[in-house]
């Protein structure tokens, strides 16, 4: 059903976003928890740019080579990857140290990413709801 209908691919792309949006918040959380902790280190959440760049490469797939694979042991030039196996990763910042203490932690930083972060999740659950509104909708017309 999720290849069928660019409505259904639309809402578990927003379903998907919708986890990592909590992931996040309980991630920029724990931020801000540890802010006093010496030698704690930030998390963010990746899961933009990984999805970005798998929609990248499907739209790309045209410019392609086909390998010929005679061994199930070849490995091919490319795979393609399906959005549904994209999962939102916690990446530890070890790069930044903004006090003598270690701890990497703006906590100005974290309240604006908090912020951001239920916008996003605002807008993230009214599109989902419109959705739905037109799944029944249309489901009702059939």
């Amino acid at each position: 059903m999720f290849e069928h209908s660019g409505l259904m691919k639309t809402n578990y792309l927003l379903e998907r976003a919708l986890d990592t949006e909590s992931l996040r918040r309980k991630v920029i959380a724990n931020n801000i928890a540890n802010v006093d902790v010496p030698h704690f280190k930030r998390s963010e959440v990746n899961f933009e740019s990984e999805l970005k760049r798998v929609i990248n490469e499907n739209q790309r797939q045209d410019n392609r080579y086909p390998a010929l694979m005679t061994d199930s042991k070849h490995i091919p030039f490319c795979r393609i990857r399906d959005v549904r196996d994209i999962r939102p990763r916690i990446n530890l910042d070890y790069n930044t140290t903004y006090r003598n203490d270690g701890n990497n932690v703006d906590i100005e930083k974290e309240m604006v990413d908090a912020a951001k972060n239920q916008m996003r999740y605002n807008a993230l659950i009214s599109n989902l709801s419109h959705n739905y509104r037109l799944l029944k909708l249309v489901t009702r017309s059939v």
